[in-house]
């Protein structure tokens, strides 16, 4: 390689170098959020921070109450057994046909109600401790908490992304373009 071209070869690969560097320094302790929540995301069933789900008495959807029967049974279980100043507001309602369970998931706090579908009774009372650990991994837990809408959670989102791609793009240059110097 002529001398020239190594030099300019030498300058992309301390420019490379030092981006990786400085983008680590300032980004250390979010990467580590990333990772730790992530991984703590993909074993959610397996370590407890998403509830089990129960089973109904009925998988046969002919016998199921309406949802807004079930619904109606859920506030009335969530002021009973959780809290009575608890919202109602309903963020997902995730219907189980195989378990002949209903999910009620709340928008403004973190608790889910699991009912029969067939009877309304309350099979459970849990902690979404899941939804909490996904608010922190996409920093959305400061839009919930100081309510702003999402954009706490975009620009993070977009700022860890893009950091992630200058990390691959000069993790890669760091590792080829020293065995390009060579040849």
């Amino acid at each position: 390689m002529e001398g020239g071209k190594r030099r300019e070869q030498a300058k992309l690969l301390r420019t490379a170098r030092k981006a990786h560097r400085v983008t680590g320094i300032f980004l250390f302790v979010f990467f580590f959020i990333i990772a730790v929540s992530g991984m703590l995301l993909g074993w959610k069933k397996q370590t407890g921070l998403l509830p089990p789900s129960a089973t109904g008495s009925s998988t046969n959807p002919a016998q199921w109450l309406s949802v807004d029967s079930l619904q109606k049974m859920a506030h009335f279980h969530l002021s009973r057994t959780v809290g009575k100043d608890l919202s109602t507001r309903v963020d997902r309602i995730d219907v189980r046909p195989g378990k002949g369970m209903v999910k009620f998931v709340y928008a403004e706090h973190f608790w889910e109600l699991q009912l029969d579908c067939a009877t309304g009774a309350l099979l459970q009372a849990s902690r979404r401790n899941s939804d909490i650990l996904e608010k922190i991994h996409d920093a959305s837990l400061l839009d919930y908490g100081l309510n702003t809408g999402d954009w706490i959670k975009l620009v993070y989102t977009t700022i860890m992304g893009l950091a992630l791609i200058l990390f691959t793009v000069t993790g890669f240059w760091l590792w080829y373009g020293p065995k390009r110097m060579r040849h």
